[in-house]
């Protein structure tokens, strides 16, 4: 199998996985399973922000939530700690289930360990491919999430999250950032953000 045909099917085989997602995510008119809608805009982001990324990059960024909705939020407490717990676990586990399809296409061991200490976001601000994806994530973040996110909560949380994501992304990702389409309202919370760090 070649390393596109490997590619392509690992796509499919992890949306396959998070077609089970029973949170469903309307977009555009068409209703989609919510990990797969954002498994997609992962790869789109990713591919607008880093034409030349590599193979593994890739499957990370198709991956990064995968079947996600098996670890809820409410199994850990609700405060930072339990937060913090959750996010890790997180990590592991989808570590843990990309790379079970990743050996299951085909893909070597070196390969598989590269996507799992992607998903583990290690070295982050150390490592450049590490970098790359938490800048994907907060740009998509950003452009798909973030004004729901805002009309649910103070604008001083919003702010606060803002500056917490800012501070995550490289000078590259930030730039990225303010060119997305966000409403005016968005804007001036961002640009809020950004005056006070």
């Amino acid at each position: 199998m070649s390393t596109s045909d490997k590619l392509i099917e690992a796509f499919k085989k992890f949306d396959e996985a998070n077609s089970a997602d029973p949170n469903i995510e309307v977009y555009k008119g068409e209703s989609y399973p919510k990990e797969v809608l954002y498994a997609m805009r992962m790869t789109k982001q990713l591919n607008e922000f880093e034409p030349n990324a590599s193979e593994a990059l890739k499957l990370t960024a198709r991956s990064q939530h995968i079947k996600r909705w098996e670890i809820p939020r409410e199994s850990y407490e609700m405060n930072r700690v339990g937060y913090l717990k959750w996010r890790q676990e997180l990590k592991k586990f989808h570590a843990k289930t990309a790379s079970a399809i990743l050996e299951e296409v085909g893909y070597d061991e070196e390969t598989i360990d590269k996507v799992s200490f992607l998903l583990e976001k290690k070295q982050l601000k150390k490592n450049e491919e590490t970098q790359i994806l938490e800048d994907v994530i907060c740009l998509v973040f950003m452009e798909y999430y973030f004004e729901d996110f805002s009309e649910e909560h103070p604008d001083e949380k919003v702010i606060d999250i803002l500056q917490k994501t800012w501070r995550k992304m490289s000078e590259k990702g930030q730039e990225a950032a303010l060119k997305l389409p966000l409403s005016q309202k968005s804007v001036d919370l961002v640009t809020t953000a950004i005056e006070g760090l």
